[in-house]
């Protein structure tokens, strides 16, 4: 993706990471003239779960000018949500909220390296196989060390920059030199593990099922069931379906990827109305994959020359898609941080500070609703408050009615009597079915 093949000595912005927040905020800088490098330890496109995207991430999207590539792809347009937690069916359809542009289904494979390339055509140098292993945030200007791979050959080096910016994911490079990485509460601590599959019959939002090939005709719902030990994830898209189980971290912990695997395909093979959409579906097995640290926190995320964001951050059970989201929102509010520093250093402690208490912000409201009543581990109930007053009232409203949808709304409903909102009566926006026709 760079058109010179020399890692340059030093540059104004060094992104560690391609993947949607790397990506996006390189694109936001390199596009206001400032020298930004994109070290990326993989080769895109890379193997990643299926994913669905809520409508907000459209106003993302146009910051960053990626939105017309969006389009252009093609990807699968979703309807909404469809639950069954605890027997009881209910439905969102995105139109009910005003949504003007739809929610997608998504290959990350593809878009992450949509975003990747639009940050390079927006004069972003970035460099694939290099990884970051040592960031010196003591010295004058930061020096990150890396390891370049490029080629089949090993080379170590160096570059000199004046703001570091962690996106490496769950890696979370900084947090591990900081030891500032928090689990949470051992209740509410996950795994998922996920595969794909051929020719799975899908959930519209008239609650029937269709066969796989009627995807681009008729639009998909999420579809999500919980079961004894967790939840499950159906995500249509245009040739495969993604699905994934999470469940917590206790239940796996003695079994080795075979038996994780084994216990995937039985769970799925035993749940009610996910075993009718997988009843002539083909498993692919090279697809099975799983990720381990879910729902954790870092407690240092900004300083005077350098910022945490996306799951470099944090991050937390994704039953509400809110994954990218918080990658694409921290990216714009890290850009302006750091376009506002590099024009006037003196203040760059203050917009740290800013930069930090917004992501801790979005951070904690998507955690509280994520994680129900067990949300208070590691989040400022008065930032989170705040932010619920800044958010338009529609958008709450929806995140309500998805909480509602999976019984983890008590924290949600406690933080708004908390802000001074009254929001509308959730039951009206999350409908109740009395079947499915699969």
């Amino acid at each position: 993706m760079s058109t010179e093949h020399d890692i340059p000595r030093r540059c104004d912005v060094l992104v560690i990471g391609g993947g949607p927040a790397g990506a996006s905020v390189a694109a936001l800088l390199a596009r206001q003239g400032i020298v930004v490098v994109v070290l990326e330890k993989a080769l895109h496109p890379r193997p990643q779960v299926g994913e669905s995207l809520i409508p907000h991430v459209w106003k993302y999207a146009e910051l960053t000018g990626a939105a017309p590539l969006i389009e252009q792809q093609g990807f699968v347009a979703k309807a909404g949500g469809i639950t069954v937690w605890n027997d009881k069916i209910h439905r969102i359809a995105f139109a009910d909220f005003g949504f003007a542009r739809p929610a997608l289904h998504v290959e990350r494979d593809i878009f992450d390296e949509l975003l990747l390339k639009h940050a390079a055509t927006q004069g972003a140098r970035v460099f694939q196989q290099v990884s970051a292993r040592d960031v010196r945030l003591e010295l004058e200007q930061p020096e990150v060390c890396y390891l370049d791979r490029r080629g089949g050959a090993s080379a170590e080096g160096t570059i000199r920059c004046r703001f570091v910016i962690d996106a490496s994911g769950s890696a979370a490079l900084l947090a591990g030199q900081f030891k500032s990485k928090r689990l949470i509460d051992s209740r509410m601590r996950f795994l998922s593990l996920w595969g794909r599959f051929k020719n799975s019959r899908f959930v519209g939002a008239d609650g029937r099922g269709y066969p796989a090939g009627d995807v681009k005709k008729v639009r998909p719902v999420t579809f999500v069931t919980s079961f004894e030990d967790g939840w499950i994830w159906h995500i249509a898209m245009r040739e495969v379906a993604s699905i994934g189980l999470v469940i917590n971290t206790d239940k796996a912990r003695a079994m080795d990827k075979t038996r994780r695997e084994h216990y995937f395909l039985r769970t799925l093979a035993a749940a009610p109305y996910m075993n009718q959409l997988l009843a002539e579906a083909e498993y692919l097995p090279d697809s099975f994959s799983q990720r381990p640290d879910y729902s954790y926190y870092s407690s240092r995320l900004c300083g005077e020359n350098f910022y945490c964001i996306g799951d470099a951050a944090a991050f937390v059970d994704p039953i509400y898609s809110h994954g990218v989201l918080n990658a694409f929102y921290n990216a714009s509010i890290v850009a302006l941080a750091i376009a506002e520093s590099l024009q006037n250093p003196a203040q760059r402690a203050r917009h740290a500070q800013l930069c930090e208490n917004r992501i801790r912000q979005f951070y904690g409201f998507s955690r509280s609703l994520a994680l129900g009543e067990f949300g208070g581990d590691g989040v400022d109930e008065e930032l989170v408050c705040r932010f619920m007053r800044q958010v338009p009232r529609v958008e709450l409203e929806l995140m309500l009615a998805a909480a509602f949808m999976s019984e983890r709304s008590e924290n949600f409903h406690r933080l708004a009597r908390n802000a001074g909102l009254n929001l509308r009566p959730t039951q009206a926006r999350a409908h109740a079915m009395e079947s499915l026709l699969l």
